[in-house]
């Protein structure tokens, strides 16, 4: 696409994307992240500190180098980010709009340091930026602002160490629906995951709402998300590492192996994790069967429960 046409096709595209999941019968849609080169990068290269000629490299999950941000100064956010995009998804729906940012703890671990004495003092200056942020997505009419924070359960000590005070401040006055999103990576990526996470009922002492798991491709032992307390559980119940389309009893079934550990109204029903590596049509089949075995246990439950559907 020609640079002076790129907005425009990126536009157009995002109005797809609204408009598959409206149609999916989805209640809370986010803009797909079109414009997006991937979850954590677009943020991360628009802050002040970074030197966008020489990217550093990292070990990824998967054990091989990967480019990232190179800090070599002071992080700051310098102007927001992600606000066009708000407010183009907020003026072309009616439905409730949720927003993604990278969280701290995930962009420290994705950028090589050579600027801070420690990552603890990295990941602090991430997290400010990340909070002024959230505060202008919400004033641009944002609904929920989703956290992605994959990192966490893969460098648990860590996560304990700097990443909780670290989501904390990001999270510092914000009086808006969050959620920390906390997988084991892209389903297409990473394979063999494990059933449990090593990082996770820590995030029930912090002060987000809601807290975004995967349980479909993991299989994970949901007795786990009874750690959560009083949070709102964000419940991945598609597996996106196959363009198999679920049934919808198979959602339904996902869904009812929480229900033991986490009150009906306290989940929202969600893919595992972002959809970028299934097509078009495979996405819009797993989320509409997604929306329908979610009515069916809402439909079991006789009552008005919020089991809602969401895309993370």
């Amino acid at each position: 696409v020609a640079p002076e046409f790129l907005e425009q096709a990126q536009d157009d595209a995002t109005l797809v994307a609204i408009r598959d999941q409206e149609r999916a019968g989805i209640d809370i849609v986010s803009d797909g992240e079109i414009r997006r080169e991937s979850y954590f990068n677009r943020f991360a290269t628009a802050l002040d500190g970074i030197d966008l000629d020489r990217p550093g490299t990292v070990i990824s999950r998967t054990g091989k180098p990967a480019f990232v941000p190179r800090v070599v100064g002071r992080v700051r956010r310098l102007r927001p980010v992600n606000v066009r995009d708000t407010r183009f998804l907020r003026a072309n729906t009616d439905r409730q709009i949720k927003i993604t940012v990278p969280g701290p703890f995930t962009m420290t671990a994705l950028a090589q340091n050579d600027y801070y004495a420690s990552e603890a003092d990295l990941a602090n200056d991430y997290a400010a930026a990340v909070n002024e942020e959230i505060r202008d997505l919400f004033a641009a009419g944002a609904d929920v602002v989703q956290i992605d924070e994959p990192y966490m359960q893969a460098h648990p000590a860590e996560a304990r160490s700097y990443g909780v005070p670290a989501l904390q401040r990001a999270l510092d006055g914000i009086t808006g629906t969050t959620v920390v999103h906390v997988c084991f990576g892209y389903g297409a990526m990473v394979t063999g995951k494990p059933a449990r996470y090593d990082f996770l009922a820590e995030l029930a002492a912090t002060t987000v709402r809601q807290v975004s798991v995967e349980t479909a491709q993991s299989s994970l032992d949901c007795s786990v998300l009874a750690d959560l307390g009083s949070k709102t559980v964000v419940l991945g119940v598609l597996d996106l590492s196959t363009s198999d389309v679920e049934p919808p009893g198979m959602v339904a079934d996902r869904i009812r192996r929480a229900l033991p550990y986490v009150a009906a109204d306290r989940i929202v029903v969600a893919p595992d994790c972002g959809m970028k590596y299934l097509t078009r049509g495979v996405a819009f089949a797993k989320l509409a069967a997604m929306v329908e075995g979610a009515e069916m246990v809402r439909a079991e439950l006789q009552s008005t429960v919020a089991v809602r559907a969401a895309r993370p």
